[in-house]
Protein backbone atom coordinates (compact mmCIF):
# COMPACT_ATOMS: atom_id res chain seq x y z
CA UNK A 1 0.00 0.00 0.00
CA UNK A 2 1.42 3.36 -0.92
CA UNK A 3 4.16 4.55 -3.27
CA UNK A 4 5.01 1.17 -4.82
CA UNK A 5 1.54 -0.23 -4.52
CA UNK A 6 0.42 -2.59 -7.28
CA UNK A 7 -2.79 -3.56 -5.63
CA UNK A 8 -6.25 -2.37 -4.64
CA UNK A 9 -8.37 -3.54 -1.65
CA UNK A 10 -11.28 -6.02 -2.32
CA UNK A 11 -14.71 -5.12 -0.93
CA UNK A 12 -17.71 -7.20 0.30
CA UNK A 13 -21.19 -6.38 -1.02
CA UNK A 14 -23.47 -4.27 1.04
CA UNK A 15 -23.65 -1.42 3.55
CA UNK A 16 -23.66 1.76 1.56
CA UNK A 17 -23.06 5.27 2.72
CA UNK A 18 -24.35 7.88 0.34
CA UNK A 19 -25.14 11.34 1.57
CA UNK A 20 -28.50 11.22 3.24
CA UNK A 21 -28.53 7.47 3.94
CA UNK A 22 -30.84 6.60 6.82
CA UNK A 23 -30.26 3.98 9.51
CA UNK A 24 -32.93 1.76 8.00
CA UNK A 25 -31.39 1.98 4.53
CA UNK A 26 -27.96 1.10 5.93
CA UNK A 27 -29.38 -1.95 7.67
CA UNK A 28 -31.20 -3.03 4.53
CA UNK A 29 -28.11 -2.71 2.34
CA UNK A 30 -25.89 -4.42 4.91
CA UNK A 31 -28.10 -7.49 4.85
CA UNK A 32 -26.81 -8.14 1.33
CA UNK A 33 -23.22 -8.71 2.44
CA UNK A 34 -21.95 -12.12 1.45
CA UNK A 35 -20.50 -14.14 4.34
CA UNK A 36 -17.36 -15.27 2.50
CA UNK A 37 -16.75 -13.68 -0.93
CA UNK A 38 -14.96 -15.91 -3.42
CA UNK A 39 -12.01 -13.66 -4.17
CA UNK A 40 -8.98 -15.21 -5.80
CA UNK A 41 -5.25 -14.70 -5.32
CA UNK A 42 -2.36 -14.78 -7.79
CA UNK A 43 -0.01 -15.95 -5.01
CA UNK A 44 -2.10 -17.69 -2.35
CA UNK A 45 -0.72 -18.22 1.17
CA UNK A 46 -1.92 -20.30 4.10
CA UNK A 47 -2.06 -17.63 6.78
CA UNK A 48 -0.86 -18.69 10.20
CA UNK A 49 -3.13 -18.07 13.16
CA UNK A 50 -6.49 -17.58 11.47
CA UNK A 51 -8.02 -17.30 8.03
CA UNK A 52 -9.56 -14.10 6.65
CA UNK A 53 -12.42 -16.33 5.49
CA UNK A 54 -13.57 -16.32 9.11
CA UNK A 55 -14.65 -12.68 8.67
CA UNK A 56 -17.87 -11.62 6.99
CA UNK A 57 -17.00 -8.15 5.66
CA UNK A 58 -14.24 -7.74 3.09
CA UNK A 59 -12.87 -4.72 1.22
CA UNK A 60 -10.09 -3.22 -0.93
CA UNK A 61 -7.69 -0.28 -1.10
CA UNK A 62 -6.88 1.22 -4.48
CA UNK A 63 -4.59 3.69 -6.22
CA UNK A 64 -3.76 4.73 -9.77
CA UNK A 65 -1.97 1.42 -10.32
CA UNK A 66 -5.33 -0.33 -10.61
CA UNK A 67 -6.11 1.74 -13.71
CA UNK A 68 -9.84 1.91 -14.49
CA UNK A 69 -11.95 0.04 -11.94
CA UNK A 70 -15.41 -1.31 -12.68
CA UNK A 71 -16.93 -0.33 -9.33
CA UNK A 72 -20.46 -1.69 -9.92
CA UNK A 73 -18.96 -5.03 -10.89
CA UNK A 74 -16.71 -4.97 -7.83
CA UNK A 75 -19.70 -4.35 -5.59
CA UNK A 76 -21.61 -7.20 -7.19
CA UNK A 77 -18.57 -9.44 -6.65
CA UNK A 78 -18.72 -8.82 -2.91
CA UNK A 79 -17.01 -5.51 -2.21
CA UNK A 80 -18.23 -3.79 1.01
CA UNK A 81 -15.73 -0.96 1.48
CA UNK A 82 -12.81 0.74 -0.23
CA UNK A 83 -9.96 2.94 0.88
CA UNK A 84 -8.77 5.12 -2.00
CA UNK A 85 -5.35 6.72 -2.26
CA UNK A 86 -5.67 10.48 -2.36
CA UNK A 87 -2.35 12.13 -1.60
CA UNK A 88 1.32 11.55 -0.87
CA UNK A 89 3.71 14.01 0.74
CA UNK A 90 2.90 17.66 0.23
CA UNK A 91 2.45 17.86 -3.53
CA UNK A 92 1.37 14.52 -5.01
CA UNK A 93 -2.27 13.82 -5.86
CA UNK A 94 -3.10 10.33 -7.07
CA UNK A 95 -4.00 10.55 -10.76
CA UNK A 96 -7.20 8.55 -10.32
CA UNK A 97 -8.37 9.76 -6.92
CA UNK A 98 -11.19 11.98 -8.16
CA UNK A 99 -12.39 9.31 -10.59
CA UNK A 100 -12.32 6.53 -7.98
CA UNK A 101 -13.86 8.72 -5.28
CA UNK A 102 -16.85 9.59 -7.45
CA UNK A 103 -17.27 6.17 -9.07
CA UNK A 104 -17.19 4.24 -5.79
CA UNK A 105 -19.88 6.53 -4.41
CA UNK A 106 -22.05 6.02 -7.49
CA UNK A 107 -21.66 2.27 -7.01
CA UNK A 108 -22.87 2.70 -3.40
CA UNK A 109 -19.65 1.42 -1.86
CA UNK A 110 -18.61 3.02 1.44
CA UNK A 111 -15.22 4.60 0.83
CA UNK A 112 -12.56 6.63 2.55
CA UNK A 113 -9.37 8.39 1.45
CA UNK A 114 -5.82 7.67 2.57
CA UNK A 115 -2.59 9.67 2.65
CA UNK A 116 0.81 8.05 2.12
CA UNK A 117 3.28 9.73 4.47
CA UNK A 118 6.52 11.19 3.08
CA UNK A 119 9.37 11.59 5.56
CA UNK A 120 11.01 14.56 3.83
CA UNK A 121 8.03 16.96 4.16
CA UNK A 122 6.66 18.44 7.42
CA UNK A 123 3.50 16.79 8.74
CA UNK A 124 1.53 20.05 8.76
CA UNK A 125 2.28 20.61 5.07
CA UNK A 126 1.08 17.11 4.27
CA UNK A 127 -2.11 17.53 6.29
CA UNK A 128 -2.94 20.78 4.49
CA UNK A 129 -2.37 19.05 1.13
CA UNK A 130 -4.73 16.22 2.07
CA UNK A 131 -7.39 18.69 3.24
CA UNK A 132 -7.01 20.66 0.01
CA UNK A 133 -7.70 17.60 -2.13
CA UNK A 134 -10.10 15.35 -0.20
CA UNK A 135 -13.75 16.45 0.06
CA UNK A 136 -15.32 16.75 3.49
CA UNK A 137 -18.28 14.39 3.24
CA UNK A 138 -20.43 13.35 6.16
CA UNK A 139 -20.85 9.74 5.06
CA UNK A 140 -17.28 9.02 4.01
CA UNK A 141 -15.24 6.53 6.02
CA UNK A 142 -12.68 8.10 8.37
CA UNK A 143 -9.50 9.34 6.65
CA UNK A 144 -6.43 7.11 6.88
CA UNK A 145 -2.78 7.91 7.54
CA UNK A 146 -0.57 5.31 5.83
CA UNK A 147 2.69 4.93 7.79
CA UNK A 148 5.37 2.63 6.38
CA UNK A 149 9.00 2.78 5.38
CA UNK A 150 9.39 3.34 1.64
CA UNK A 151 12.76 1.98 0.58
CA UNK A 152 11.83 2.41 -3.09
CA UNK A 153 11.37 6.18 -2.92
CA UNK A 154 13.72 7.86 -5.42
CA UNK A 155 13.68 11.15 -3.49
CA UNK A 156 13.49 10.41 0.25
CA UNK A 157 15.45 7.74 2.13
CA UNK A 158 15.06 9.29 5.59
CA UNK A 159 14.09 7.13 8.56
CA UNK A 160 13.56 9.49 11.48
CA UNK A 161 13.80 8.24 15.08
CA UNK A 162 10.67 6.96 16.80
CA UNK A 163 10.18 10.17 18.79
CA UNK A 164 10.15 12.27 15.63
CA UNK A 165 7.84 9.87 13.81
CA UNK A 166 5.29 9.91 16.63
CA UNK A 167 5.45 13.69 16.97
CA UNK A 168 4.84 14.20 13.25
CA UNK A 169 2.05 11.65 13.22
CA UNK A 170 0.27 13.49 16.02
CA UNK A 171 0.48 16.76 14.11
CA UNK A 172 -1.00 15.25 10.96
CA UNK A 173 -3.69 13.28 12.77
CA UNK A 174 -4.85 16.17 14.94
CA UNK A 175 -5.14 18.53 11.94
CA UNK A 176 -7.10 15.97 9.95
CA UNK A 177 -9.42 15.17 12.85
CA UNK A 178 -10.19 18.83 13.46
CA UNK A 179 -11.05 19.41 9.79
CA UNK A 180 -13.13 16.31 9.06
CA UNK A 181 -14.64 15.83 12.50
CA UNK A 182 -13.68 12.15 12.48
CA UNK A 183 -10.80 10.45 14.25
CA UNK A 184 -8.47 9.08 11.53
CA UNK A 185 -7.39 5.47 11.15
CA UNK A 186 -3.71 4.48 11.10
CA UNK A 187 -2.51 1.95 8.52
CA UNK A 188 0.88 0.36 9.08
CA UNK A 189 3.16 -2.60 8.37
CA UNK A 190 4.86 -5.05 10.77
CA UNK A 191 8.35 -3.55 10.70
CA UNK A 192 7.17 0.05 10.94
CA UNK A 193 4.82 -0.83 13.78
CA UNK A 194 7.53 -2.57 15.80
CA UNK A 195 9.99 0.29 15.39
CA UNK A 196 7.64 3.24 15.85
CA UNK A 197 4.05 2.62 16.93
CA UNK A 198 4.05 -0.33 19.36
CA UNK A 199 2.82 0.91 22.73
CA UNK A 200 1.74 4.28 21.33
CA UNK A 201 -1.18 5.85 19.43
CA UNK A 202 -3.68 3.80 21.42
CA UNK A 203 -6.55 6.27 20.89
CA UNK A 204 -6.60 5.53 17.16
CA UNK A 205 -8.20 2.66 15.29
CA UNK A 206 -5.68 0.49 13.45
CA UNK A 207 -5.58 -1.03 9.98
CA UNK A 208 -2.81 -3.63 10.01
CA UNK A 209 -0.98 -5.46 7.25
CA UNK A 210 -0.23 -9.16 7.63
CA UNK A 211 -0.06 -11.36 4.55
CA UNK A 212 1.48 -14.44 6.17
CA UNK A 213 0.25 -14.34 9.77
CA UNK A 214 -2.87 -13.21 11.59
CA UNK A 215 -2.60 -9.77 13.27
CA UNK A 216 -2.86 -11.39 16.70
CA UNK A 217 0.55 -12.96 16.05
CA UNK A 218 2.29 -10.02 14.37
CA UNK A 219 0.80 -7.28 16.55
CA UNK A 220 0.28 -8.95 19.96
CA UNK A 221 -2.25 -7.28 22.25
CA UNK A 222 -3.07 -4.60 19.67
CA UNK A 223 -6.70 -4.02 18.82
CA UNK A 224 -7.45 -3.62 15.13
CA UNK A 225 -10.41 -2.72 12.94
CA UNK A 226 -9.13 -3.61 9.45
CA UNK A 227 -6.67 -6.29 8.36
CA UNK A 228 -4.92 -6.22 4.99
CA UNK A 229 -4.35 -9.91 4.35
CA UNK A 230 -3.22 -10.00 0.71
CA UNK A 231 -1.42 -7.81 -1.77
CA UNK A 232 -1.99 -10.23 -4.63
CA UNK A 233 -5.74 -10.69 -4.54
CA UNK A 234 -8.01 -11.05 -7.55
CA UNK A 235 -11.58 -9.82 -7.75
CA UNK A 236 -14.10 -8.98 -10.43
CA UNK A 237 -13.90 -5.34 -11.41
CA UNK A 238 -10.09 -5.19 -11.17
CA UNK A 239 -7.78 -6.03 -14.06
CA UNK A 240 -4.79 -7.11 -11.95
CA UNK A 241 -3.77 -7.77 -8.37
CA UNK A 242 -5.68 -6.03 -5.60
CA UNK A 243 -5.07 -5.66 -1.84
CA UNK A 244 -7.68 -7.62 0.09
CA UNK A 245 -8.89 -6.63 3.54
CA UNK A 246 -11.40 -7.61 6.21
CA UNK A 247 -13.31 -5.74 8.86
CA UNK A 248 -12.83 -7.12 12.38
CA UNK A 249 -16.37 -8.10 13.21
CA UNK A 250 -19.69 -9.51 12.10
CA UNK A 251 -22.14 -7.98 9.62
CA UNK A 252 -24.12 -6.45 12.47
CA UNK A 253 -20.91 -5.06 14.00
CA UNK A 254 -20.09 -3.54 10.61
CA UNK A 255 -23.46 -1.79 10.50
CA UNK A 256 -22.85 -0.38 13.95
CA UNK A 257 -19.32 0.71 13.05
CA UNK A 258 -20.61 2.53 9.99
CA UNK A 259 -23.26 4.37 12.00
CA UNK A 260 -20.64 5.45 14.54
CA UNK A 261 -17.76 6.29 12.20
CA UNK A 262 -19.25 7.20 8.84
CA UNK A 263 -22.44 9.11 9.41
Amino acid sequence: MGFNKTSALAIVLGATLLAGCTTSSLESLSEGIKSTPKFGDSDPVDIEGGSPRNYAVHGVDVAKYQNTIDWPRARTAGVSFAFIKATEGGDLLDDRFAQNWAAAKRAQIPRGAYHFYYFCTPAATQARWFIQNVPKEKNALPPVLDMEWNHLSPTCKKRPPRETVLSEMRIFLSMIERHYGKRPIIYTTPDFYRQNIAGAMTRYQMWLRGVKKHPSIIYPNRRWVFWQYSGTGRANGFDGDVDLNVFHGSKSAWREWLKKNAS
